[in-house]
């Protein structure tokens, strides 16, 4: 193969030393879907994104000249020797989300800009007082409509010159005689001109002058368009044909209402954009709200009264001291409007507490107060304590007050637009009756059939043809990637990593680029198993356009539709950075040396608990209704480890982060929040606080580390003081920081690392030649604990910090924590800005456990397995298991499948996305879960007590190994009644009975059919289970969706069996296992041996005196009855004469 072939068909990579990579030589695939994976921290996204993206960029920055390279900014090239075979490369990545309050869903993804062309184009617009539809005619147009009249009509037409206004209007009348016009129609009434025409000056008139009469008949046009081009002269554009007892109909030359003299501009694009002065609202210029000041911030515990500070604002604070000022306001307060400062707020009259918030209109009260100068009187109209505050954040200059004053503040919708952005007459044009925010407030799943069942007239069409079709088709792509849940008013700044990454997706199938190298980060994060499918085709999609796809991931399904895969490890941090494993996810899943390939295959799994923890308690959430909630009544056990699940957009977040952790952190934590509209919560008394454990980075700064979060460090810097050098010198605590000054290392500032500017190229970090990148000066680097710098306290892994202060128990046991949440391998001092989402999370749980437990703590965790491998989930699960053994409780919002099997209880949000979910589908254990039909989670659970997947098929070389694997694999229909039955037992016991039925078919009834062949139908009948488990019947059957879902799973597994058989063999097996290939008549059969089967176990259990199976027996046996086949109680009769008589005893 040539240099020139190898490079159109790989990316070669030689020496890439980026972060902890080693070395790594690699050749990726070009125009093929790769996954890169690993432990977390093992180098994937340094060779993704810190690698191959930064070196795509850096070459197309080099290629403009140095001047444009000054304003774009500068890129540092990778470590990496060389970099072949190249395309121009795309990143897509989690930390793209545009945080400007103006950017929303539809901006982001250009659909609102085709949107505005198209309302500007073919909108229709209304009046926006009187709804009226407003036209815009010229005198030909107003011509030819008035001459559709019937023939012989009579019209008068009146130029409307005065509307609503008050007045005698003398002049009005002198004016229109003076003209030549004879008549006038004042208040629905007809004047002469030449009579005195008397008005009342303070009442409101409407006045027309007559300008012609007319009878619709041929040759009249000329006239006609005379008239009313004088009409138009005398009103502004505005004609009134009026047809004596019958009606009156108005015309407009412009934008107006002809009823309400509202005209609206011109109308353009830019009329619908929020960005734009022709088209924001005056009031929130665009924005859609405001922050406002909160009584509910400023008092957040009603139960205090106001003598006892209830209001706790800044400059109000003080009201609890006898003395102060505020006192003293709030003292002639009650004594003018007779209320007690120590009753509780809440239990003060709503016009008190309104008083008190908004002021005293005026009213002046006198405050006795004592200052310097002694004792005065003062008068005073009290403002208000939300007006003084605006007043004195208004006037502040101080930065850290003004944030601190935002801290009290809320965001409400503007009073004017009710958070629509737009003018009244931009919202008063309409397509399909739905103005531009109507639409863009539907949810994307609305908004496709609301465009499919749109009806335009034949103009319209014509006109927006072009812009209709790009509007369905980027619609389309937000369907395609799961988020028809979303509407595109949504605040960009509101979208989860994986949203916003899955938006910048579609944009990027829409622009239909070839021959690209996408870059992905972890794109099914946040997604259901259900939507997983949906983004699957739209990556598969990409890369049939004929580009690359190189997407960081660890979801199992993504990793087997892939058509290459590299493994990144062996372990993570410093024991990572090599390439472990590479090809399909068959080669990967035979490599020994793969952890992902072990759990891949099935080799490892994550083991589901032994018992599930009973609740200690409940909290309940009455009420809920933030967001898409709809007013739901929810309970969280308490002292248990509960998993809330459900499609993407199903309420999750706003149930748990908005209600339930905002009420929490308000309560427990005396938290400056407003929780998401509900009722109430009851239990809160069994809990004492709640930390919501993310995976945002533990620090912005270099400066931080694992050391100084855990709080280690003080422990650390403490026992250096304490050395006799320390002592010896004077050193205190403070010198050994590298933040202040004293012990850190003057000429990089504690750094470690100095900036060398390098003007249009990019700037160069080199350690200090000072400290020699020490952080510390020689003065402090000289005092040693046991022959130890604190430099070399810092850059010591965990796994060596552990023996070093073996005999320090307070630091040893923090470290110890690190440890076991599987960070043996970070180095104390290792900045934060180098740590993955999953490491910083784990520090911070590390840090939780590390602190003494009350066994009363709340801990919330959204999506923890985000960016986690396989191992990394295990160790995960184990430490919130380990936090729920303490007695608290832990709440975990989460899609995964291995979190949720594991979890005492489920609570499952639906049914789906958006304004179709928020209520609250299924609880209980994963058990009770998997048994409800009505469940999306249920159902992709595969039934958890005993999940096996598609990945088993992949350990066992070979069919009849597989074969072997029935005997492992319990059946759900006795499962859930506590009885043991695997599928292998089941099987031969339905073989022979359909052996029994076809002897019985054939000897007495004379049928045709072989019981050889139904008993191997039998043996093999349920053998799919193998790899799909068994689904319980009740999520199957549920309704034709999920009936068609399930066959197609059967469908895949049968054949993925099928192929493990040589070409020549296939055939013979396939006549068992594909449906076509059997016969109606041989299924009624195998159907008939199956529920025999089940008769049969459920009198045995019955008489063993389990009565959960009687009702079983009743509509088992009914079943049976409605197949009308008399082979069975043949078979009964002559086989199983006792279980005859049990049918006997039924049929009677």
């Amino acid at each position: 193969m040539g240099k020139h072939d190898e490079l159109t068909k790989y990316i070669k990579i030689r020496g890439a030393r980026e972060h902890n990579l080693k070395g790594i030589d690699i050749d990726i695939p070009r125009d093929e879907f790769v996954v890169l994976t690993g432990l977390s921290g093992s180098g994937k996204s340094s060779l993704a994104f810190d690698t191959i993206y930064a070196e795509g960029q850096r070459r197309y920055m080099e290629s403009l000249s140095s001047y444009a390279r000054m304003f774009l900014g500068r890129m540092e090239k990778p470590n990496v020797e060389s970099i072949e075979g190249l395309s121009p490369a795309i990143s897509i990545d989690q930390k793209s989300t545009n945080r400007n309050p103006r950017s929303t869903v539809g901006t982001v993804t250009e659909i609102y800009d085709y949107f505005r062309l198209l309302y500007a184009r073919i909108g229709i617009p209304h009046c926006p007082k009187c709804g009226q539809e407003i036209k815009r005619q010229t005198v030909d147009q107003i011509v030819d409509e008035i001459m559709t009249y019937p023939q012989g009509t009579r019209l008068q037409l009146l130029a409307p010159v005065v509307r609503g206004r008050k007045g005698e209007h003398a002049k009005v009348f002198a004016s229109a005689k003076k003209s030549g016009y004879v008549r006038v129609v004042v208040d629905g009434h007809i004047y002469d001109l030449s009579e005195e025409i008397k008005l009342e000056k303070n009442k409101k008139h409407n006045i027309e002058i007559l300008v012609d009469r007319l009878v619709v008949r041929e040759g009249i046009e000329k006239r006609l368009a005379d008239s009313i081009e004088s009409v138009m002269r005398l009103s502004d554009g505005l004609l009134i044909v009026d047809i004596p007892g019958d009606r009156q109909i108005n015309f407009s030359q412009s934008f107006s209402c002809a009823d309400c003299g509202i005209s609206i501009e011109e109308i353009e694009p830019r009329s619908f954009s929020f960005n734009n002065p022709f088209g924001a609202c005056e009031t929130c210029a665009g924005i859609g709200y405001k922050m406002e000041f909160a009584e509910e911030l400023f008092v957040p515990d009603p139960s205090v009264s106001l003598a006892d500070g209830a209001i706790v604002v800044i400059g109000w604070q003080s009201s609890k001291d006898p003395g102060s000022y505020t006192r003293c306001t709030l003292e002639a307060l009650a004594k003018s409007y007779d209320f007690d400062l120590n009753t509780p707020y809440g239990e003060l009259p709503s016009e008190i507490r309104h008083m008190i918030m908004h002021g005293t209109d005026g009213r002046v009260v006198q405050v006795h107060y004592r200052g310097q100068r002694g004792i005065g009187v003062y008068d005073v109209a009290f403002e208000g304590v939300i007006k003084n505050v605006q007043r004195r954040y208004r006037e502040t200059h101080s930065e850290t007050t003004r944030r601190e004053y935002e801290s009290f503040m809320r965001i409400t919708p503007c009073e004017t637009c009710h958070g629509k952005r737009l003018k009244e007459s931009s919202l008063a044009v309409t397509v399909g009756d739905k103005n531009i925010a109507e639409v863009t407030e539907m949810s994307i799943r609305d908004l496709q059939q609301f465009m499919q069942s749109l009806t335009l007239t034949k103009r319209q069409q014509t006109i927006g043809e072009l812009v209709l079709r790009e509007i369905h088709a980027r619609v389309g792509f937000l369907m395609d990637v799961g988020l028809d849940y979303l509407s595109l008013a949504r605040n960009a700044g509101t979208l989860s990593g994986g949203e916003a990454q899955r938006i910048r997706l579609a944009t990027q199938i829409g622009s239909g680029l070839v021959g690209v190298a996408y870059i992905l980060d972890e794109p099914s994060i946040g997604l259901h198993q259900r939507d997983n499918d949906k983004l699957l085709k739209t990556l598969l999609k990409l890369r049939d356009l004929g580009n690359t796809l190189i997407v960081v991931e660890h979801d199992e399904d993504t990793m087997l539709a892939a058509d290459h895969i590299v493994d990144i490890g062996p372990g993570a941090g410093a024991f990572g950075g090599e390439v472990v494993a590479q090809g399909t996810a068959q080669e990967i899943m035979q490599n020994e040396d793969s952890l992902t390939g072990a759990y891949l295959s099935g080799r490892k799994q994550i083991a589901i608990p032994s018992k599930r923890r009973k609740p200690a308690g409940w909290v309940e959430v009455r009420g809920a209704a933030e967001n898409n909630l709809k007013n739901v009544n929810v309970k969280f056990p308490v002292g248990v480890m509960t998993c809330v699940t459900g499609v993407s957009g199903s309420g999750k977040s706003s149930l748990v982060n908005e209600v339930l952790y905002k009420s929490l952190a308000k309560q427990l934590n005396r938290a400056r929040c407003i929780p998401g509209k509900h009722k109430s919560i009851k239990g809160l008394e069994q809990l004492d606080k709640v930390i919501d454990i993310d995976q945002s980075p533990i620090g912005r700064t270099p400066r931080s580390n694992p050391a100084t979060y855990t709080g280690v460090f003080d422990m650390i810097r403490d026992l250096f003081a304490s050395t006799p050098d320390a002592k010896a010198k004077g050193y205190k605590k403070g010198r050994f920081s590298f933040n202040v000054k004293g012990g850190r290392c003057e000429a990089c500032g504690g750094d470690g690392i100095v900036k060398i500017e390098m003007n249009f190229l990019p700037d160069i970090y080199v350690p200090c030649e000072v400290c020699e990148g020490k952080r510390y000066n020689r003065e402090t680097l000289d005092v040693k604990y046991k022959g130890k710098s604190i430099f070399d306290v810092l850059d010591m892994t965990v796994d060596e910090a552990l023996p070093f202060f073996e005999a320090i128990p307070s630091i040893r046991r923090k470290i110890e924590t690190l440890h076991d949440v599987g960070l043996s391998y970070v180095k104390l001092g290792q900045p934060s800005t180098t740590l993955s989402g999953g490491e910083a999370q784990r520090i911070k749980l590390a840090t939780e456990l590390s602190r003494r437990s009350t066994g009363k703590t709340v801990y919330i965790l959204d999506e923890p397995t985000t960016g986690l491998h396989f191992a990394d989930v295990d160790r995960l699960i184990s430490i919130l298991h380990r936090l729920a053994e303490s007695g608290n409780t832990v709440i975990v919002i989460e899609h995964n499948l291995d979190v949720i099997k594991t979890a005492d209880y489920i609570i499952d949000l639906g049914p789906e996305g958006g304004d179709k979910g928020g209520t609250v589908i299924a609880t209980g254990t994963p058990e009770k879960v998997a048994d409800n039909p009505n469940s999306y989670t249920g159902v992709y659970k595969r039934c958890l007590t005993n999940r096996n997947e598609d990945r088993v098929m992949n350990d066992h070389k070979g069919f009849f190994a597989m074969m072997a694997r029935m005997k492992y694999i319990e059946r759900w229909a006795l499962m859930r009644n506590s009885v043991s039955e695997n599928i292998c037992e089941h099987s031969l016991e339905v073989a022979m009975l359909a052996h029994g039925l076809g002897i019985i078919g054939r000897k007495r009834f004379g049928k045709g059919l072989s019981p050889e062949r139904l008993a191997m139908l039998g043996m093999y009948h349920d053998c799919t289970e193998i790899i799909t488990g068994d689904m319980p019947t009740p999520v199957k059957y549920a309704n034709d969706e999920l009936k068609e879902a399930y066959k197609a799973i059967e469908d895949s597994a049968a054949h993925r069996l099928l192929e493990m058989l040589p070409e020549d063999l296939r055939a013979e097996y396939e006549s068992y296992f594909l449906p076509e290939q059997i016969t109606p008549e041989e299924y009624r059969y195998v159907k008939a041996a199956d529920k025999l089967s089940a008769l049969i176990k459920c009198i045995e259990e019955e008489k063993t005196g389990n009565q959960e199976f009687r009702s079983a027996k009743q509509a088992t046996y009914e079943s049976l009855q409605q197949m009308n086949m008399p082979e069975v109680t043949v078979f009964c009769e002559v086989f199983l004469p006792e279980y005859y008589k049990t049918l006997d005893e039924l049929e009677h």
